[in-house]
């Protein structure tokens, strides 16, 4: 992380609108899959947190369920929008779309690797990414971001992986430790991040109401 003088800015991290693989804990990954009409209506309930509050830029990943929920966002706070395809999600390889149990079921070979990719952060699915990589990439995305925008408040709006892995970080944790961490899809967490960052927020659902999170079913 650079040093410098008051180098330092606020990021509203995002958490794209439900999908349908979502609903069924599905390993999505890069797997280009739009919102479903609950993940529209979480998306604009974002947009709307976002519509009283002075944002200098909405980043976001290129995927669909991102990208759809970071337009909504852009409309309502007049900020510009970009796209970088450092904010998203790591591909799964030859697990994409299917279920942890889905993986298991595909033999010991398979399931000896699944274990190995949830206990090592260097490890990658086969074909796929690990996230060490992707945390490389999102600091990466951050560090121009405040760069550019030094002192501001900036939309980012991305997947479980990246956020994790952001968020691991900030909070100077092992990356494994972000297992214990869950994050729901439409939620919003913010970071203070410069010299010394820290979390604000995580995994927040006030603008979508209790009885949304998945959790509380």
């Amino acid at each position: 992380m650079r040093e410098g003088p008051g180098r330092r800015a606020r990021f509203f991290v995002v958490r794209h609108g439900e999908a349908s693989g979502n609903m069924q804990m599905r390993y999505l990954g890069v797997s280009d899959e739009p919102l479903t009409d609950r993940g529209k209506f979480q998306a604009s309930q974002v947009a709307a947190a976002f519509a009283q509050l002075s944002i200098a830029r909405v980043a976001s990943s290129p995927l669909r369920r991102a990208a759809e929920t970071a337009a909504r966002i852009q409309e309502a706070c007049g900020a510009g929008l970009e796209l970088d395809s450092r904010l998203a999600e790591g591909s799964f390889g030859r697990w994409e779309k299917r279920t942890r149990t889905e993986v298991l079921e595909l033999g010991a070979e398979e399931a000896a690797l699944l274990s190995r990719w949830e206990s090592d952060p260097s490890c990658a699915p086969p074909g796929g990414e690990s996230i060490e990589s992707i945390q490389r990439r999102v600091i990466g995305a951050l560090e121009e971001l405040t760069d550019r925008y030094p002192g501001s408040s900036i939309v980012l709006v991305s997947h479980v992986g990246p956020i994790k892995a952001l968020l691991a970080a900030v909070l100077g944790i092992p990356l494994l430790a972000t297992r214990r961490l869950f994050l729901d899809p439409g939620t919003i967490s913010v970071v203070e991040w410069g010299s010394h960052p820290f979390l604000r927020l995580f995994n927040s659902h006030a603008h979508l109401g209790w009885p949304s999170a998945r959790w509380m079913a």
